[in-house]
């Protein structure tokens, strides 16, 4: 979907939020492998709402002499072998994925990309280590601000772990699907969405009633 957006340059500090996903063989950006990366863009639309716009993934096959953690594919069920993955190495997966989010910067008057993460430290560490592996000269994001909607959760669902964020929102969470990476960048792009409209309805009778005030006051 492409919306009829107005450019958020000015609404995030010339900055572009972009929801990502990374789904790894373990916990150690430089040894342990990406696995699937998605992303997930949003926009303005007309009536200046934040709505989904772009999505993108990509299945990766783990790099040379990446260490392949048993637990975490445990945890995440991915075989990083398997032949129906579709798997591409890690660099196309990158181009992939950051081609489209330098023109969404671009047509929206910002000067780069923002991760935007369910406990983004995780994903931007292993986004950063695989874009020196790649040898990547100019990266869309940012390289260490990022927005996290863990923190948005406890703050306005009082729930931190994004599935329980989901529930109390009143956004459908299927748990089979979960540790997909395009499935919860998409939640979380969802998520994300939600809580800045929100925040903007607020301002917005936070300013009718100063103005009802100054009104009455006159």
């Amino acid at each position: 979907m492409q919306a009829n957006h107005n450019p958020m340059g000015k609404r995030f500090r010339g900055y572009l939020p972009v929801v990502v996903d990374i789904e790894t063989a373990g916990f150690n950006p430089k040894k342990n492998p990406l696995l699937e990366i998605a992303a997930v863009i949003v926009e303005l639309d007309e009536q200046n709402e934040l709505v989904i716009t772009e999505r993108y993934a990509s299945n990766i096959i783990p790099f040379k002499n990446s260490e392949l953690d048993i637990a975490a594919l445990k945890f995440n069920g991915i075989d990083p072998y398997h032949p129906f993955r579709m798997a591409v190495e890690e660099k196309d997966a990158l181009d992939k994925i950051f081609t489209p989010i330098k023109a969404a910067v671009k047509r929206n008057d910002c000067s780069r990309a923002i991760l935007v993460g369910h406990n983004p430290a995780f994903d931007i560490s292993f986004l950063n280590a695989a874009i020196q592996r790649c040898q990547i000269k100019r990266s869309p994001f940012h390289p260490f601000s990022t927005f996290d909607t863990a923190t948005l959760g406890g703050l306005i669902y009082q729930q931190t772990v994004l599935a329980k964020i989901a529930q109390t929102a009143g956004v459908e969470w299927d748990n089979n699907q979960a540790h997909s990476a395009l499935y919860d960048t998409e939640k979380t792009a969802e998520l994300f969405c939600m809580m800045i409209n929100r925040w903007h309805k607020l301002e917005r009778l936070e300013q009718q009633m100063l103005n009802m005030e100054t009104l009455s006051g006159n």
